[in-house]
């Protein structure tokens, strides 16, 4: 993967495998607190948005493909702790100019997210001639 945007260093993402799939999981610490105790909602969708990419990014497999994000919603489900919170993507749709991808946040049972978001991604991919 290319160099982390200056974001995801102060998020301190770290990137993970887990059964083949890439995993998004991002420490708890002072830089995602929102109120005391809680994570930041900026926070969660940053993660959000960055195992979306990284889990669209693998599925291309091309580093030529330019990966625009045209909507993104986020649904908050239960408030994010003092802990690590974890984040995969699921690729829903993945044609030739368009991507849609759902991604899910937890922290300690993957069957109890804190948020999920849905990505559409426009994808552009360089002309051959």
């Amino acid at each position: 993967m290319r160099d982390l945007p200056p974001y995801a260093r102060l998020l301190r993402l770290r990137f993970e495998t887990e059964a083949g799939a890439p995993l998004v999981v991002m420490p708890y610490g002072e830089d995602v607190v929102g109120r005391p105790g809680f994570l930041h909602g900026g926070a969660i969708a940053g993660l959000l948005e960055f195992a979306a990419f990284t889990g669209l990014s693998r599925a291309l497999d091309d580093d030529s493909v330019a990966m625009k994000p045209v909507t993104v919603t986020v649904d908050y489900m239960r408030p994010g702790v003092e802990r690590e919170t974890y984040a995969t993507a699921v690729i829903e749709r993945l044609g030739a100019t368009i991507a849609n991808v759902e991604a899910f946040a937890w922290q300690e049972h993957r069957d109890q997210p804190i948020a999920s978001a849905r990505l559409n991604f426009l994808l552009e991919r360089p002309t051959t001639v």
